[in-house]
């Protein structure tokens, strides 16, 4: 138990450093990781696992923002970081200052950080993006060339790779992916034939890394996957990785329901028996979604306790009926395992009608995290909520 302490996630960075070692293992000596560490570490804590990340072997951080980068600049990380996402051209001084890679994607904002670069007396490194089907972001196939020759001339920035992401290396046909990889290698071959030099040439993220080894190039972006979490419900891992977050919590009141009481807003559970009903300080407030309402359940004592009753803000209530020695201040598991039980992320997120991914990254600040190394505490995150 955690002093004090309601609601909390634990994340094991041997299990990070373990899913950094294995996609190294999967692409082979020659090509680099990136780690991805965008929306908080996929809600894991972004600066304990880019430092794990790295420890592990990879040379180079993935991130959306401006922000999340400057967030990485200051807890002392000094590896290069890449924003995955937009750079508006009024964040170009920001690029510079804090010695970030900018994704290029449009002229404008290329043109203003070459102008902050040349300000500042330096050359900043950037990636150009290669729209090949995702109809997001990035410079479209038929345009690369002509933008590679403008960026040529920009004296301030200097080509360090190009990039693209797939939007269905996720799913068991792989047809529309190879279709894109061939839309990148086919643009990468006609830039190479005009003579520009590129140092890095990267396209697989986690499921492709699973799925499509013609897709590693020189560097691949392993996010989902390094967190320990399955990147496609539609096939199987092709190596082995190890979940990192468990979330836990403890019970908070102890009742016996009579036959007939109802639970939570909306009475929308009624006790057809004598209920030991167990209540458990989490909620949408945490990032524990609200239309996990009567579905699901969590471990105690090693058991399932299945939910019931409407999620609140910040708690909600089980049956704790066959579980005949639970007591106040047990532990509670949401995610993760306890004696022989496991609740998946996995399962977590199909009971809510989503991804795991969104699972994660939807658990808020206020959730306590704690880090271990060897099952002990090594680093703590811990704020008022």
């Amino acid at each position: 138990m955690k002093d004090g302490i309601l609601t909390w996630a634990e994340v094991d960075l041997d299990a990070i450093a373990w899913n950094v070692r294995a996609v190294l293992q999967q692409v082979g000596e020659r090509v680099q990781v990136m780690a991805i560490v965008k929306a908080n570490g996929y809600g894991h804590g972004a600066i304990p696992v880019a430092k794990a990340a790295l420890a592990a072997g990879a040379t180079m951080l993935g991130v959306h923002r401006i922000q999340e980068g400057i967030e990485l600049r200051k807890a002392g990380v000094d590896a290069p970081i890449l924003i995955l996402g937009y750079t508006p051209p009024d964040g170009a001084e920001l690029i510079v200052r804090w010695r970030l890679t900018p994704s290029l994607g449009n002229v404008e904002s290329g043109t203003a950080i070459n102008a902050a670069a040349q300000a500042a007396g330096v050359q900043v490194p950037v990636h150009v993006k290669i729209d090949t089907g995702m109809s997001r972001y990035g410079v479209m196939p038929a345009d690369a060339l002509d933008f590679f020759r403008w960026l040529a001339n920009q004296p301030g920035l200097t080509l360090q790779g190009m990039f693209t992401h797939f939007a269905t290396a996720d799913s068991a046909n792989t047809i529309h992916a190879h279709k894109q990889l061939q839309r990148f290698t086919e643009v990468r071959s006609t830039l190479v034939s005009a003579g520009f030099i590129i140092p890095m040439t990267h396209a697989a993220a986690s499921a492709a890394i699973m799925s499509m080894p013609d897709s590693y190039f020189d560097m691949v972006r392993p996010g989902i996957c390094m967190y320990g979490l399955d990147p496609s419900s539609e096939f199987a891992n092709t190596f082995e990785i190890h979940p990192a977050m468990t979330i836990k919590s403890r019970i908070c009141r102890l009742q016996v329901l009579p036959v007939g009481a109802e639970v939570s807003y909306g009475r929308l559970w009624k006790a057809e028996r004598p209920t030991k009903a167990a209540l458990v300080p989490v909620g949408y407030g945490d990032g524990w979604r609200r239309n996990l309402t009567n579905r699901g359940s969590v471990l105690i004592r090693g058991q399932r306790a299945p939910m019931i009753g409407r999620v609140c803000m910040d708690q909600f209530v089980v049956d704790a009926t066959d579980i005949p020695d639970a007591a106040l201040h047990d532990e509670v598991v949401l995610v993760g395992s306890q004696g022989k039980e496991r609740i998946p992320m996995e399962e977590v997120s199909r009971w809510a009608e989503t991804i795991n991914y969104e699972t994660a990254t939807s658990l808020l600040p206020r959730v306590a995290r704690f880090y271990l190394r060897g099952g002990q505490v090594v680093d703590e995150t811990i704020l008022a909520g």
